[in-house]
């Protein structure tokens, strides 16, 4: 399975950062309830994990919210391979403007 790993830097204070990526988290799983029949996380201080599913493929991976940067990595469905650049240009995009 192909795996994706992104760091996008950030110059905002680190419980902020958290804070305004798991706010988006708790968005996504609203805006996208009826295409997902599951966005699970958990948090153990500055690092989560999740999982998602949806349309009978799975994602899961991992995010670690540093200082200065945050991590993800994600190991995404075999079929999801062809779309693997558009996803990750896509969270990466998505993590710089939520972060800004």
């Amino acid at each position: 399975m192909p795996t994706l790993h992104i760091t996008v830097p950030y110059q905002i204070p680190q419980a902020e950062a958290l804070r305004r990526i798991q706010a988006h988290i708790a968005q996504l799983k609203e805006q996208h309830a009826d295409k997902m029949s599951g966005l699970d996380e958990s948090w153990n201080g500055y690092a989560g994990q999740f999982s998602a599913s949806g349309m009978g493929q799975s994602a899961s991976g991992k995010i670690l919210v540093n200082p200065s940067e945050v991590i993800v990595e994600m190991t995404l469905p075999f079929a999801a391979t062809f779309f693997q650049g558009k996803i990750e240009a896509a969270i990466r995009e998505n993590l710089t403007r939520l972060l800004a």
